[in-house]
């Protein structure tokens, strides 16, 4: 699957939230916005890489697609409602589209993806997400900086790429997309109707620390160690291509058709 088929993916996921919640109630504005703000941002960056970093016109819409709903990342702690399920359904339906690079690299072929994309879509949709809500509390340290830099670092592992400059240009637009999102919250923390007066709720998302230790040492413990993952998987990828390529010398082919005219003259 291309570059230009995740992004289709990703322009129809998004055209139908904008429909879902185009009827909601002036409660779920924030989510809305959160979509709204990122997409904008994404087109940005999209551009961005196309106009400057020589990306193709492909990757760079794929970095604004992944820009855009990234945005929607962080409401993956809320408790309830369209932003958990929205969200939930959303990365269960396209992480196993993001991987399919990964399979190829692996071997797989195209029934196992298939059964592959299977069970990481169920596994997601109805155990991680599930363990998630259980493990996270609404404006805990998923909402924080560091959380957005474990975002990205998924999305890297997640990703390869024959280009180490468009496997980060990618990754960083998750990371960009969610810290949009945690600026917008920061944003509205700050109350202009009755003069300038900060909510309780400012400084909450843009953090690196929470006020829970144990929050703290999970988030950056899992920073650490996806780190040490996405450090070293660039050799385990080349590694795993270099031996494909090996194995493939090995198949025997015929170099030459068989005379046949020779060995069966009766024909």
């Amino acid at each position: 699957m291309t570059e230009g088929s995740c992004l289709c993916i990703l322009c129809i996921t998004l055209v139908s939230i904008f429909l879902g919640t185009a009827s909601l109630k002036l409660a779920l504005a924030d989510f809305k916005s959160h979509i709204t703000g990122s997409t904008l941002v994404g087109i940005g960056y999209g551009y961005w890489g196309i106009a400057t970093q020589s990306m193709s016109i492909e990757n760079g819409m794929l970095a604004a697609g992944l820009c855009a709903v990234s945005g929607m990342l962080p409401d993956l702690d809320s408790d309830s409602g369209v932003p958990l399920r929205e969200t939930s359904m959303f990365v269960a339906a396209i992480v196993p589209i993001l991987m399919i690079e990964r399979f190829k690299d692996l071997g797989f072929s195209h029934e196992a993806m298939a059964l592959a994309a299977m069970l990481l879509y169920l596994g997601i949709r109805f155990v991680a997400i599930d363990f998630f809500k259980r493990y996270t509390v609404h404006r805990g340290m998923w909402h924080s900086i560091p959380a957005a830099a474990s975002a990205g670092l998924l999305a890297y592992l997640l990703m390869p790429s024959q280009s180490e400059a468009v496997r980060i240009y990618k990754s960083l637009a998750v990371v960009l997309g969610f810290t949009v999102h945690l600026s917008m919250d920061e944003i509205w923390s700050i109350d202009m109707s009755h003069g300038f007066r900060l909510k309780k709720s400012f400084g909450t998302a843009l953090k690196f620390f929470s006020k829970s230790k144990l929050g703290n040492v999970s988030v950056y413990g899992k920073l650490f160690i996806l780190l040490w993952l996405a450090w070293g998987d660039r050799g385990v990828v080349d590694r795993i291509r270099h031996r494909a390529r090996q194995e493939q010398t090995y198949i025997a082919q015929p170099r030459q058709g068989i005379d046949f005219e020779k060995w069966m003259p009766w024909r």
